[in-house]
């Protein structure tokens, strides 16, 4: 679970009585989508037939462009976990960060589970000597992503929320036997959250 106990009310939408305005939400969702998409090759090159992590970045930014329903969109990254759920290593990670992605729609606080799966992804695609550069780049990678003006409250709850999210936003990325158990959501809590 990558949610806090404890929400952060700069990162709760307006209309669910937060401080987040909309369009802030929706670049958000725009930053998880491109995180989620950098590493979705590690899924899609062993499995081409299965479109639903790419269809749940696709909902994400249609979300974000107003042309989804956030119900829609939220399905479709359960469907995305869907396919993570069976695989291990770097496609199940990549898997995991595109339906963390679409579920950034019904709670912001999910582009975290994007990037965190992601830079996981990034580092479970390298022999084991190399998963901290690996990490260290995809991480570093990420906020050369995230628009200006968010950047200080991203790297703020990355920091707040870093030992829920595996510690991958360290500056030293622990090797993957240190990262916890490989993460299973429930398609319940990954979607909806708190």
């Amino acid at each position: 679970m990558i949610l806090p106990a404890v929400r952060d009310p700069r990162l709760v939408s307006i209309r669910r009585g937060g401080l987040l305005a909309d369009a802030d939400h929706q670049l958000l969702a725009l930053w998880a989508a491109t995180c989620a998409e950098h590493v979705l090759g590690l899924f899609e090159n062993s499995y081409r037939d299965d479109d639903r992590p790419r269809a749940a970045i696709e909902a994400a930014r249609a979300w974000a462009r107003g042309e989804a329903k956030m119900m829609v969109t939220r399905a479709t990254g359960g469907h995305a976990m869907g396919a993570a759920r069976p695989l291990r290593g770097a496609p199940r990670f990549a898997a995991y960060a595109a339906g963390q992605a679409a579920c950034v729609a019904h709670v912001p606080e999910h582009d975290l589970g994007a990037a965190a799966y992601a830079i996981k992804a990034a580092a479970a695609a390298v022999p084991r000597a190399q998963e901290r550069d690996a990490g260290r780049a995809e991480r570093d990678w990420q906020r050369q992503q995230i628009p200006d003006h968010l950047r200080p409250l991203v790297l703020e709850d990355q920091s707040r929320r870093n030992s829920i999210c595996w510690f991958v936003f360290e500056d030293e990325t622990p090797p993957r036997s240190n990262m916890g158990p490989i993460p299973q959501p429930d398609a319940g809590q990954g979607a909806g959250g708190a």
